[in-house]
């Protein structure tokens, strides 16, 4: 009783999970394949947190193992796809920029392989386990806790997935107000440089006008052989 027990709440907490950040390169194209079951769900979210250069977007396909498109995205910025698996085998994950000629990009994806439907229970529901001393006997239901176990497990997989979809917005907003700080900064220190110039040039012709012409350090420099 008690494998079977621990056997229905591990089957019902066990699903694959992986989330990654990685850079694609200005040009190029990458893929992932995670091998599918029939009638599992997959699920994944991306979304394009950096760039170097230009719009923070990228092109998404999804392929099964037979080579068709499920799902294809030109040029966003993130976007979420649910599908149910029809055969069984590796699919294919790809993120394009080879419409980037300078920029590459930095993606987060997060993807989610589970069972659509209830794994079938290795017991029936009108089994119970008991456990107790000889003082007492405590009966439980293993159904009720797998059950519990599974939403449990749900609510988490939920919570940690929201999480690192706001810190991987987070991540993109940083990114932005940082690049845009040092457009800022350079663009101010450009106009700090020009409007320095442009004073000592100023100040350098305004104090020629009240200079005597024979005595400027020009022609202490140069010999006046207009003179001679």
């Amino acid at each position: 009783m008690r494998y079977i027990f621990i056997t229905a709440v591990f089957s019902a907490v066990f699903a694959y999970e992986k989330d990654m950040t990685f850079t694609v390169q200005a040009g190029k194209m990458d893929c992932f394949f995670q091998k599918v079951l029939v009638n599992e769900l997959i699920d994944i979210e991306y979304q394009v947190i950096d760039s170097s250069h230009g719009d923070h977007d990228i092109s998404f396909q999804l392929v099964d193992p037979l080579g068709r498109s499920v799902v294809a995205d030109y040029k966003k910025p993130d976007n979420a796809h649910r599908h149910t698996s029809l055969v069984e085998g590796d699919y294919k994950f790809c993120f394009d920029n080879t419409f980037s000629t300078f920029s590459e990009k930095t993606v987060f994806f997060d993807l989610l392989i589970d069972t659509e439907e209830p794994e079938p229970k290795d017991y029936d529901d009108d089994k119970e386990l008991e456990l107790g001393t000889s003082a007492e006997t405590y009966m439980m239901r293993v159904k009720d806790i797998s059950d519990s176990v599974s939403k449990l497990k749900d609510n988490v997989s939920t919570a940690r997935r929201l999480q690192e979809l706001l810190s991987a917005h987070e991540a993109r907003d940083r990114n932005l107000a940082e690049d845009m700080c040092d457009r800022v900064l350079k663009w101010s220190m450009g106009q700090i440089i020009l409007m320095t110039v442009v004073g000592v040039t100023q100040v350098y012709f305004l104090k020629s006008l009240f200079q005597d012409p024979n005595n400027s350090n020009f022609q202490k420099m140069v010999p006046n052989f207009m003179s001679q």
